[in-house]
């Protein structure tokens, strides 16, 4: 039983399951747990997102009767989440590539990573920013898909950057690397190149060439990018994304090219794009194509809510490929899914909220950090849980965060005031970057609302913190963008600090990540805030 009395809302969000099947929560439903008995004539179906949140570029692989999967962790940190299935619907966080440190030669921009299974080893082919330098191509690999990876470093480092690394052996069984020129980030074409690879993946051989580029005047518009190819009758079809990737100005499309050799020559569908926007889902794009035991082919990728924007995030979706009798693939309507039949006509019930009471040993793989600032934390297990996280002097503090999912939700937190080292601010807070957040915080005996934008703070509010050992904090949100913070001491009697003000969060998310909810501990490095319990309902 926790140490002090929670409230009489927290006692309702107690009877709900706080946790998520689809990786918000270490506490979610397995993707092996039986969903609810349905009439055996009534096929069983998913709603997209399969991941809902953040799950930019996801990448996928079956090996046996396993799907594994991974995505783009941007500047959040532990990096590119392992996932697991056995549906392609149900997804749980089983670990990450890199969960304690980043790979030794890189220092940012952890994105596009692919998951393949090849001669008894996952490999996992990502984008990084190597340090003092641009993008590059690099890989590590593992003999199980959980790890432990061992980094193999680099592997390909051009001038203007080189990014969306994809493997495939020829048909002579020989290794070569596909990857993206990233021409577009200095107002130049990006070609897509191929080039051998040696079997240990340490180095590439050979002359690259080129597959085929970007074409002003179409669909394609500045790029194209998140190669992505398999074999079929005679052909190598390539699944591509063309035009802006992302932010509010986005217009993602996938495309799709053939050739009956890597080196070409390569033929794009005359129907381009295959998949485009609808009114639920904008931007698809940059995904992977597995294939289920019946040969039946599905690609998961990523689009943005038509509804919410940017706010949480690029999620992942599913659908399935059909394949007309011209050989080319398609998407039914042309667009991604808002319902469709589950492939294996299982999918547990979606749950959405979380609440950790911090009684395990070890935090839910779901929490994130900031990639520069990793926080040092611990958790207390006894009479009832307690995280306890230590201070940085930096403008947001340290954080321990979790994705969003939806424009509205609401997050909560309780803090002990008892606990709390003097000269720290513990708060909750929506998160974008380091330089760009919005929080209330308790210090010294104050509550504070405040915002940091571009690195500059602002108080909006301040006002004295009651006398009690527990203080809960509210954050409410609308639309994505429009925020409401509150006080308490029960959890009952709610005190606004902005009621009618919201605050305009719009600033938050960067042009390639979702918004996080977090808790923050800012203050001398090695001080500590200690935590109750903290509750994300959407």
């Amino acid at each position: 039983m926790k140490k002090y009395l929670l409230s009489i809302s927290a006692v309702v969000m107690g009877l709900l399951t706080f946790s998520c099947n689809k990786n918000q929560s270490a506490t979610s439903q397995s993707p092996s747990s039986s969903p609810s008995p349905v009439a055996s004539t009534q096929a069983v179906t998913y709603s997209n997102p399969v991941l809902p949140g953040d799950y930019a570029d996801p990448s996928v692989v079956r090996v046996g009767d396993d799907y594994w999967a991974t995505a783009t962790s941007s500047e959040w940190a532990p990096l590119y989440p392992i996932l697991h299935s056995k549906n392609l619907v149900d997804w749980e966080t089983v670990g990450h590539v890199f969960p304690d440190k980043l790979p030794g030669w890189a220092e940012a921009h952890f994105w596009a990573p692919e998951i393949t299974y090849d001669n008894g080893k996952y490999y996992i082919y990502y984008t990084a920013k190597k340090k003092g330098g641009n993008l590059c191509v690099g890989v590590a690999s593992a003999t199980k898909a959980t790890g432990p990876y061992t980094d193999l470093g680099p592997l390909v480092c051009q001038e203007v950057g080189s990014i969306d690394g994809f493997p495939i052996r020829d048909e002579k069984g020989e290794l070569y690397l596909i990857w993206k020129e990233d021409g577009n980030s200095v107002g130049k074409p990006t070609p897509l190149w191929g080039q051998r690879m040696n079997e240990e993946r340490t180095a590439l051989t050979g002359e690259k060439f080129e597959l085929f580029r970007n074409e002003k005047g179409t669909w394609e518009g500045g790029l194209v990018e998140g190669p992505a190819l398999i074999k079929r009758n005679g052909y190598y079809y390539m699944f591509y994304a063309g035009d802006a990737c992302c932010g509010r100005a986005c217009t993602y499309g996938v495309g799709v090219a053939r050739a009956k050799d890597l080196r070409g020559p390569w033929e794009k569908y005359a129907g381009n794009p295959i998949m485009k926007k609808n009114e639920k889902w904008t931007c698809p794009g940059h995904g992977t194509v597995v294939s289920d035991e019946k040969g039946r082919d599905y690609f998961l990728y990523h689009a943005y809510s038509a509804n919410n924007t940017v706010y949480p995030g690029r999620q992942g979706l599913l659908d399935e490929i059909t394949w007309g009798g011209d050989g080319w693939p398609k998407f039914e309507n042309s667009s991604p899914s808002l319902t469709a039949v589950a492939p294996y006509n299982t999918n547990a019930q979606d749950e959405l909220n979380i609440q950790d009471e911090f009684t395990a040993t070890k935090l839910a793989p779901s929490w994130q950090w900031f990639v520069e600032q990793t926080p040092k934390y611990s958790v207390q297990t006894s009479q009832g849980g307690r995280l306890l996280l230590q201070a940085s002097p930096d403008k947001v503090g340290s954080v321990l965060s979790k994705r969003t999912v939806e424009g509205d939700y609401t997050a909560t937190a309780a803090i002990n005031q008892r606990q709390l080292t003097k000269g720290v601010a513990a708060g909750l807070a929506a998160l974008g970057d380091p330089q760009n957040a919005i929080g209330v915080s308790v210090q010294n005996g104050e509550i504070s609302l405040w915002t940091v934008k571009e690195n500059k703070e602002t108080v909006h509010a301040k006002v004295p913190a009651p006398a009690s050992d527990l203080i809960q904090f509210r954050l409410t949100a609308a639309k994505g963008d429009q925020l409401q913070f509150a006080w308490s001491t029960d959890g009952t009697s709610w005190n606004a600090l902005n009621e009618g003000k919201p605050i305009n969060g719009d600033f938050l998310p960067p042009w390639d990540r979702g918004v996080r909810i977090g808790l923050t501990a800012k203050g001398p490095a090695g001080a500590t805030a200690a935590y109750e319990w903290y509750r994300l309902v959407h």
